[in-house]
């Protein structure tokens, strides 16, 4: 079987950091703390924009 890049249903907001930690087999709350400090300290890395687009994006389950 293939996998498939969905959001979770362990979701904080949408799913999208958990169904990306599900995906690649980590640990969603270290996929969610990764998340923010990039789109924190990175100022070329508009994280709440390309966060919204994975949410419409990312199919649910």
């Amino acid at each position: 079987m293939t996998k498939k890049l969905t959001r979770s249903d362990d979701r904080i907001i949408a799913g999208v950091c958990s169904g990306i930690a599900d995906y690649f087999g980590f640990d969603p709350t270290l996929t969610r703390i990764g998340y923010v400090l990039i789109s924190i300290l990175s100022a070329a890395f508009p994280g709440l924009l390309v966060y919204i687009i994975m949410w419409i994006i990312m199919p649910g389950r």
